[in-house]
């Protein structure tokens, strides 16, 4: 039985991103961290974050967000919060155009909660160590609205 058959995902793109990384024989954990965001007045957690993914090798959190843009919102602003107070902790934001970019590139089929999959979507690597990199390089490249 592979890893990602043996986790009760919240969400199916969670299960197609595991199953994507146990075919590349990439170890993950999910969820297998919380960060305290947020005290209230008696010490205990008010706000937490908790990624879905961390990879041991590359130290990296992944935090894939496929919901509508209110709730998206919500986690840039829990990430953004997260790397002020852990600035040591590496993570990762997947949005829908990047979840989508992979089901296309990788073969997989397309979860029930998505819109359907553009005709052209921009492939992304599969390596996690030149993430950074890849993503400041397409979105300088992208085209600004007018």
């Amino acid at each position: 039985m592979l890893p990602h058959e043996r986790v009760r995902f919240a969400h199916n793109s969670e299960r197609q991103f595991a199953k994507l990384l146990d075919f590349y024989g990439i170890v993950w954990e999910y969820e297998p961290r919380t960060f305290v965001l947020e005290t209230n007045g008696d010490g205990q957690p008010a706000q937490a974050f908790a990624p879905d993914f961390h990879l041991p090798a590359y130290d990296l959190y992944i935090e894939i967000t496929t919901l509508n843009q209110k709730l998206v919102t919500k986690k840039n602003r829990k990430l953004r919060l997260l790397r002020e107070l852990y600035p040591d902790v590496k993570v990762k934001m997947f949005y829908q155009r990047d979840y989508l970019a992979l089901l296309v590139k990788y073969g997989l089929e397309q979860p029930d909660q998505l819109e359907p999959v553009p005709d052209v979507v921009e492939p992304l690597p599969l390596r996690f160590d030149d993430f950074d990199t890849d993503v400041a390089a397409r979105r300088r490249a992208r085209p600004k609205p007018a």
